[in-house]
């Protein structure tokens, strides 16, 4: 298991191949990535890397104490997000080692974390694809309405989780198995097909497939 790295959804386009066949992409830049902590399995229960990425306008006076000491123990100014991702023991980092778009090859598969676009609230219809009522023979004001909730005496209660109207989006989203099929070293891009989860400029969690293997 390797680390993953924080990157910035930069936005969709299309991606022609050599053939000529187009591919609808995503485009996530992977801005400098720094080991800004250890954990060990012998002094914390599991083993893992905390990554800083993503620069943030500030001095570092203007940060937090615990967070002014990570930063000046990898030199490096503020860091907008500081994230956690699980490794091997076999994995041997040190405090300041750097990562970059190199990270990840061409053609690997990877999973996509972000937060979902927030939609305020939505009707059963939009919130879970509802199919809705018949347009006609005797249907009135049910036409976009959810249906039944439950029975009246027994159980005499709507269950949780039952999918009615509500709030929907801005929750986190985790996308699996989306193929790389180009990575741009110069501008510091990976060209994902397929939609990745969050709008524009919002951080997202790349980590290597687990439910497919790696080469």
């Amino acid at each position: 298991m390797r680390t993953g790295l924080i990157g910035k959804k930069i936005g969709s386009s299309s991606y022609f191949g050599e053939n000529g066949e187009m591919t609808l992409i995503t485009l996530i830049k992977i801005e400098e990535c720094i080991v800004s902590g250890i954990k060990t399995k012998e002094k914390d229960g599991y083993n893992s890397l905390q990554i800083a990425s993503i620069e943030e306008n500030l001095k570092l006076s203007k940060v937090n104490k615990p967070q002014k000491k990570i930063f000046t123990s990898i030199k490096s100014n503020p860091k907008r997000y500081l994230k956690e991702f699980q490794i091997d023991e076999n994995n041997t980092f040190e405090i300041g080692n750097k990562f970059d778009v190199t990270h990840f090859e061409k053609g690997q598969f990877v999973d996509v974390s972000g937060t979902s676009i927030g939609k305020s609230f939505a009707g059963s219809m939009k919130r879970h694809n509802f199919s809705g009522g018949r347009a006609s023979h005797g249907v009135s004001v049910s036409h976009r309405a959810h249906g039944s909730t439950g029975n009246s005496q027994d159980p005499g209660r709507v269950f949780k989780g039952k999918k009615m109207a509500g709030h929907m989006g801005a929750k986190k989203v985790t996308k699996q198995n989306l193929k790389i099929i180009d990575i741009d070293i110069k501008n510091n891009l990976l060209l994902i097909k397929g939609s990745v989860p969050g709008k524009r400029n919002s951080m997202v969690l790349i980590k290597d497939a687990v439910k497919k293997k790696r080469k």
